[in-house]
């Protein structure tokens, strides 16, 4: 348990998502976050999500290929690390670029820094997005493997289920993460695909799993023409939103209260009721 958890002992834990609209200059993306997270740290704040491509969205989607990242090496985990050690948190390094078996695709991966600066969790997407619709054209699956095994890690306050953006559309993915204090989506949803659902599926989520549910998204008009849809926000148990930021960068913040989980799952038992799954 880090010296900020154990200082709030039978408080509720205070976690952040953290929306950006990133651009293609990763050295200016890792300062925004830098400047975001040390926002976060003073409002209080023990565990911080980045969004996905936090540090990076190309004017094309090859470009990211040019970043990529080995495990455990490069510029991306470093400030990961640093910041985490700096300010005493946890960091949930949204996604970032990293090395495959393939010359051609990376892995989109999450990376979860303890506040000593060390790495204790690795998730690799596994849903890959695929839309069109208009002007609308996105297929990740040209330049990005796909993962294949859900992930969770223990925090103060108990387990954190790990998922990215498309990994949203797929309860199954979300069952089979288990019994979770909190799940975690970091996002860079289309403003189309953002308004139609994101609220909705955050919810049903939160809803259907009987947690928190805490998703960072990319939000606003990006330099690649792209738009992204924001809203930010953290959810409870009972599908009731604690805070949201509709667009812009910015942090959302709320506690993590055990108490209200039980309560819910108490009044309601529906996750103890489950015959599948």
């Amino acid at each position: 348990m880090s010296e900020r958890s154990s200082e709030n002992t039978g408080k509720p834990f205070q976690v952040a998502a953290l929306q950006m609209v990133s651009t293609p200059d990763r050295d200016r993306n890792l300062s925004d976050a830098g400047q975001l997270i040390a926002q976060a740290a003073r409002d209080g704040a023990q565990l911080m999500l980045l969004p996905e491509y936090f540090c990076y969205m190309g004017m094309k989607d090859t470009d990211k290929l040019a970043i990529r990242e080995t495990p455990g090496k490069g510029p991306i985990q470093q400030f990961l690390a640093d910041a985490a050690r700096e300010h005493r948190v946890w960091i949930i390094g949204g996604t970032l670029p990293l090395q495959s078996e393939e010359a051609d695709r990376v892995l989109n991966t999450t990376l979860v820094f303890d506040p000593s600066g060390k790495q204790v969790a690795r998730y690799d997407k596994i849903h890959l997005f695929n839309f069109e619709k208009g002007e609308d054209k996105f297929d990740e699956a040209r330049t990005i493997r796909p993962g294949s095994e859900v992930r969770t890690f223990d925090a103060p306050f108990g387990r954190v289920g790990l998922s990215v953006c498309y990994d949203l559309r797929f309860p199954e993915l979300y069952r089979k993460l288990g019994d979770c204090a909190l799940m975690v989506v970091p996002s860079a949803f289309t403003y189309t695909t953002g308004r139609a659902h994101w609220e909705t599926l955050l919810k049903a989520r939160a809803v259907e799993n009987q947690c928190y549910v805490l998703a960072a998204a990319q939000g606003g008009n990006h330099e690649n023409g792209r738009r992204t849809w924001g809203h930010s926000m953290l959810i409870d148990p009972w599908g009731e939103i604690v805070d949201v930021k509709d667009e812009g960068p910015g942090v959302v913040i709320g506690g993590i209260d055990l108490e209200r989980i039980a309560a819910v799952r108490q009044s309601l038992p529906a996750y103890r009721h489950r015959v599948i799954g």
